[in-house]
């Protein structure tokens, strides 16, 4: 028999009050006993921006989940790439204080949040307690892409370059200069008249398609040396650089799809954005 959803809800919600910790952290923990080993994320949905109740139930609910069932990340729908500024900062190696990063830690102003200052807060102070010694990490899994505009992929590529040439030194010592080159201003990349205008849109330029060639072959270099590479720095920080020449390579395309005039761009536009969202994930 199916179910209306008000019967779903009935036969299924777990009460709590998102004011008393104690019934809050009876429900996390009736929560997390019904998962099993398959459930790779848990979500939090959070019914709409800017509503700072759910992001304060969000950090309890997170507190509970690390300190009580071992829970060591957060990602929220904010820029990944700006996301790694945050994670540096709540792991010691960046920044003195949040006000110091929360500009350009986040993306669609999201730093300016109170209860996303306190979550970061929190996790700092976490992570500086030497009794903790499995560390929490901080990501964004949105594209780097606000309501208007869309970021250069300078930053993705450099991650990359950075790890190839501080790991096992210069392998192709023009590349970097190659893409420096290819990749010009920031400015015509990141044009928010883009958005509405692929006139506007240098994706699919000499030079955007130059740099998309490459990305593929960097990608390909990562690929091929990867139990060399590993071997001289750790996998972690093998499949960063991986990560991040792997995204630079779905921003290209990104905008790539902003410079094509037909009546398909936006729906595949926003296709991309979540594609990119779900690998992040």
């Amino acid at each position: 028999m199916l179910l209306t959803l008000d019967e779903w809800i009935a036969r299924n919600a777990i009460a709590f009050a998102p004011d008393h910790a104690e019934t809050l952290n009876a429900a996390v923990d009736e929560l997390v006993a019904t998962l099993d080993h398959s459930v790779g994320v848990l979500g939090f949905g959070e019914p709409m921006h800017g509503a700072e109740e759910f992001l304060e139930l969000r950090n309890r609910f997170f507190q509970r989940l690390v300190e009580a069932h071992g829970y060591t990340a957060i990602a929220i729908e904010s820029s990944f790439t700006k996301g790694r500024i945050v994670d540096d900062y709540v792991a010691g190696r960046r920044g003195t204080s949040y006000d110091a990063i929360q500009d350009h830690g986040f993306s669609h102003g999201f730093g300016a949040s109170a209860a996303n200052r306190a979550l970061v807060e929190w996790m700092r102070k976490y992570n500086s307690e030497p009794k903790h010694r499995a560390k929490l990490r901080f990501w964004g899994f949105d594209s780097p892409t606000e309501m208007v505009g869309t970021d250069s992929p300078r930053q993705l590529l450099a991650v990359s370059l950075d790890y190839l040439d501080t790991t096992a030194g210069p392998y192709d010592t023009d590349r970097r200069h190659r893409i420096d080159e290819l990749l010009g201003s920031d400015a015509p990349w990141e044009d928010p008249a883009a958005s509405f205008d692929p006139a506007k849109a240098i994706g699919l330029s000499d030079a955007a398609t130059a740099l998309r060639i490459e990305t593929e072959d960097l990608i390909s270099e990562l690929t091929i040396r990867r139990p060399e590479l590993i071997s001289a720095s750790d996998a972690d920080r093998y499949a960063d650089a991986v990560r991040s020449a792997n995204f630079a390579r779905q921003m290209l395309n990104y905008h790539a799809g902003l410079a094509k005039n037909n009546s398909r761009r936006l729906v595949d536009l926003l296709g991309m954005r979540d594609v990119m969202m779900a690998d992040n994930l």
